[in-house]
C-alpha cells in the first residue's frame, strides 16, 4: 500500500512538472490585427508607417492601416476637420463611413490661439466616427517638442528646468488632463489613450548629448545616422525605430522585452522604449 502511495505521488509530480514546462515555453499567440484609421502630420506619420514593418514581423495579423497625411499645422485634428474641401478631410469621411474602423489614432495637436478648446478637431472626428463605428478606440499620439537646438532656450523662458521637465507637464497636464480627460466625459463609453511617441527623441538626444549611444549618432544630420534630420526636429530613423516600438507596444501589447525585432541599431531600443511605457501613466494607456 505504502509503495502504491508512493508510485502515486511520483506520477503527479511527474505530471505537474511536464504540464509546468509545457506552459513556460508556450508563447502567447499574437493578438489579431486592427482595421485602424491614422491622421496627422510628418511626427505622426513616419510611426503609422513603420508600425506595418514592426506589425508584420511580430506576427500580427490582419493589421491594416490608412493613412492620411498633410504637413505641419494642417495635419492637425482641428485642421482636417475644417478644411471640408479638401481631399483628405473627404478621405477621413470615406474611410469612416465604411463602418468597418477599430482604432482611430490622431495626434495632439489643437488650435493654439483658441487654448479654451483644446479638443475641438478631437471631438468633431470622435463625433463623426462614432455614427458608423460605436465600438471604436482612440488614441492620440504626443509628438516631442519641435526645434530641438532652441530646447535650453525655451525651457529657461518657461520656468523649466530641463526639456523633460516641461515634456512631463505637457504629457500629464495639457494633453491627458486637459485634453484626454475631457474627451472621456464626452465620450464614455470610448475607449481613449495615449502613446507618448515624443520621449524617443528626448530620450535619446540625452543619452546622445551624454555618449551613451551604442552607435556613432549625430545630434542632426542625415536620417540614417542622427537623432533629427533638420531645425525643426524631424525624427532621424533611430528615433523612428524607437517611437514604433511604443507604438507596437501600446497598441497590440507587444512585450518589448521579448520581441525580436532588428531595429538596425546596436543601442537596445527596445530597452529604451520599454522604459518610456513602464513610465507611462497606466491610466492613459490602453
Amino acid at each position: 500500500m505504502i509503495q502504491l502511495n508512493f508510485l502515486i505521488v511520483a506520477v503527479m509530480i511527474m505530471f505537474l512538472s511536464c504540464s509546468k514546462n509545457d506552459n513556460t515555453i508556450q508563447d502567447p499567440s499574437p493578438p489579431e490585427g486592427y482595421n485602424m484609421l491614422l491622421i496627422g502630420n510628418s511626427f505622426f506619420k513616419p510611426y503609422a508607417n513603420n508600425l506595418e514593418v514592426l506589425a508584420l514581423d511580430a506576427g500580427i495579423e490582419n493589421h491594416n492601416a490608412t493613412i492620411v497625411f498633410r504637413g505641419g499645422a494642417n495635419g492637425q485634428p482641428i485642421n482636417l476637420w475644417n478644411d471640408l474641401e479638401s481631399n483628405e478631410h473627404k478621405e477621413i469621411k470615406a474611410v469612416l463611413d465604411q463602418g468597418d474602423v477599430e482604432l482611430f489614432g490622431m495626434t495632439s495637436g489643437h488650435d493654439y490661439e483658441n487654448p479654451d478648446d483644446r479638443i475641438e478637431g478631437h471631438r468633431a472626428w470622435i463625433e463623426y466616427a462614432l455614427r458608423n463605428n460605436p465600438d471604436i478606440s482612440v488614441f492620440i499620439a504626443i509628438p516631442t517638442v519641435d526645434y530641438p537646438s532652441e530646447w535650453d532656450v525655451f525651457v529657461q523662458e518657461h520656468g523649466y528646468n530641463s526639456i523633460q521637465e516641461f515634456y512631463g507637464y505637457f504629457v500629464n497636464e495639457m494633453v491627458h488632463h486637459e485634453m484626454v480627460d475631457r474627451l472621456r466625459i464626452e465620450f464614455p463609453s470610448t475607449n481613449i489613450f495615449t502613446i507618448p511617441t515624443g520621449w524617443a527623441a528626448i530620450n535619446l538626444a540625452q543619452m546622445q548629448q551624454h555618449d551613451l549611444l551604442s552607435d556613432d549618432i549625430t545630434m542632426s544630420g542625415p536620417k540614417a545616422t542622427s537623432i533629427f534630420t533638420d531645425y525643426k526636429g524631424h525624427q532621424g530613423q533611430i528615433v523612428i525605430e524607437t517611437g514604433t516600438l511604443l507604438w507596437l507596444n501600446s497598441i497590440y501589447n507587444v512585450d518589448l522585452s521579448t520581441n525580436t525585432y532588428e531595429t538596425g541599431f546596436n543601442t537596445d531600443l527596445h530597452e529604451i522604449a520599454k522604459q518610456i511605457m513602464d513610465s507611462h501613466d497606466p491610466n492613459y494607456k490602453q
